[in-house]
C-alpha cells in the first residue's frame, strides 16, 4: 500500500537536524577522542584533544555551534519506494528546512549565490540534496553540514588500473599529507573507489556517515582501512596539525563497479567536528 506524506513534514525534521548536528557531536565520536588520547604521544596533541572535548560538551549544553563553520548542508533522504509525495516540490521544501533550521538556531549561514560573484544568500540555502529510492515505506533523512576547510581539502583523480591497490593507498596518504592541519584534524578520511566521477566523489562523501571503528564488510578493503589509519597517524601531523600521532580517527572505504580502463579515487575528508543527525519519518 503506498504512504502519501506532504512534503511539508521534512521542513520541521530537517530545521531540527541542521540544528542537532552543528551543536551535538555524537557519543560514537566522543567515545573514539577519548579513545585516541591514550595513544596520542604529543603533549600538545593531547591538549588538543582534550580541548575538542570539553568543546563539544559545552556546545551541547549551551545548545550553541561546535564550530562557527557550519558548513554547507548535505541532505540526503532515503525514500521508500512506496512513498508517494503531495505539497511543494520535495527539493523546495529541503531548502525551507534548511532555511528554517540556520536562521532559528543562529548558525552562520556560508553559501554564496555564484562561485564567482561571491554574493552570499543569506540562509545557507540551497542545500546539497541527495535523494535515493529504497525499499519500504519510510523515510530516512541525515543532515551532514561539512565546514569549507575540510571540503577544500578533498581530492579526485582518475588512477590508470595497473597500480592497483598500492597506487590507490599512495593517493589517499599523499592528499592527507598535502592537507596537513588545514581540514582540523584529527580527520575521518572518506574514500571512494571505483563508478565514475561523479559517482566515486559521492561514496567518498557518503563513508562520513559510518560510525567510526566499523570496518568495510569486504575483508581487502577492510584491511586497507587499517593500512591506510597506520600509514596516516604516522605522517606526524597531529591534532590541528600541531604534531602528534593522531592525525585521523578513521579511514572509510566504499568501492562500486567501474569501467575496465578506469580506476577512480576519490578523497573527502571530514574535520574533528563530525557533525551529522538522522531521524526517519
Amino acid at each position: 500500500m503506498t504512504r502519501i506524506l506532504n512534503t511539508q513534514e521534512v521542513v520541521t525534521v530537517i530545521a531540527e537536524l541542521c540544528q542537532k548536528a552543528c551543536c551535538e557531536l555524537d557519543e560514537n565520536w566522543k567515545a573514539a577522542v577519548e579513545a585516541s588520547l591514550g595513544r596520542e604521544e604529543s603533549p600538545y596533541g593531547k591538549d588538543v584533544l582534550e580541548v575538542l572535548l570539553a568543546n563539544a560538551e559545552y556546545a551541547k549544553k549551551e545548545r550553541i555551534p561546535c564550530c562557527q563553520d557550519t558548513g554547507s548542508c548535505t541532505v540526503i533522504m532515503e525514500i521508500g519506494q512506496e512513498v508517494s509525495w503531495t505539497g511543494a516540490p520535495l527539493a523546495d521544501a529541503v531548502n525551507a528546512g534548511v532555511r528554517k533550521g540556520y536562521e532559528e538556531g543562529f548558525l552562520r549561514k556560508s553559501m554564496v549565490r555564484d562561485p564567482l560573484d561571491r554574493v552570499n544568500t543569506g540562509d545557507n540555502t540551497p542545500a546539497i540534496f541527495h535523494p535515493e529510492i529504497v525499499p519500504g515505506d519510510k523515510v530516512t533523512v541525515t543532515v551532514l553540514p561539512k565546514g569549507g576547510g575540510s571540503e577544500n581539502m578533498g581530492a579526485f583523480a582518475t588512477l590508470v588500473p595497473a597500480v592497483g591497490t598500492e597506487g590507490v593507498r599512495d593517493f589517499v596518504v599523499k592528499t592527507v599529507e598535502y592537507a596537513g592541519g588545514k581540514p582540523c584534524p584529527p580527520v575521518i578520511v572518506g574514500v571512494g573507489v571505483g563508478g565514475t566521477m561523479d559517482w566515486c566523489a559521492w561514496i567518498a562523501k557518503k563513508a562520513l556517515l559510518r560510525p567510526i571503528g566499523a570496518r568495510n564488510p569486504h575483508p581487502a578493503y577492510a584491511r586497507m582501512e587499517l593500512e591506510l589509519l597506520e600509514r596516516i597517524n604516522n605522517l606526524g601531523i597531529g591534532p590541528l596539525g600541531m604534531g602528534g600521532r593522531i592525525t585521523a580517527l578513521d579511514v572509510h572505504i566504499e568501492y562500486y563497479p567501474t569501467h575496465i580502463t578506469s580506476l577512480p579515487v576519490a578523497v573527502c575528508l571530514q574535520c574533528h567536528s563530525s557533525r551529522h543527525a538522522a531521524a526517519q519519518i
